[in-house]
């Protein structure tokens, strides 16, 4: 997390909407342990990692989605999901992110 304060401050100065995805729970190999954070601006612009790169598209997809609807929510990646294999996801594990729009 700490990582990617300094991106978050300089997008909250420039009034730039900010979704924030969190590794919740790893089943499993996985490329990063709970706690990984990355944030994605309205742009598409990402501070931080969550999965290495194996998934970072497919989750600012998701955060760009989140920041349009205001919405919160859990996405699942796997080795056995269709989507996360097409992704990258094959370490053979399962990664369970929560993303949340920032309020100020």
């Amino acid at each position: 997390m700490k990582e990617i304060f300094a991106d978050i401050e300089k997008w909250k100065k420039d009034n730039k909407k900010i979704a924030l995805a969190r590794v919740v729970k790893v089943e499993g190999s996985g490329p990063r342990d709970p706690g990984a954070s990355m944030a994605v601006n309205e742009n598409g612009e990402i501070a931080g990692s969550v999965s290495g790169g194996c998934v970072e598209g497919a989750v600012v997809s998701e955060a760009l989605e989140i920041l349009q609807t205001g919405e919160r929510k859990i996405v699942t990646f796997g080795y056995s999901d269709d989507e996360a294999y097409a992704v990258g996801l094959t370490c053979g594990g399962i990664i369970h992110l929560y993303i949340e729009p920032l309020d100020w």
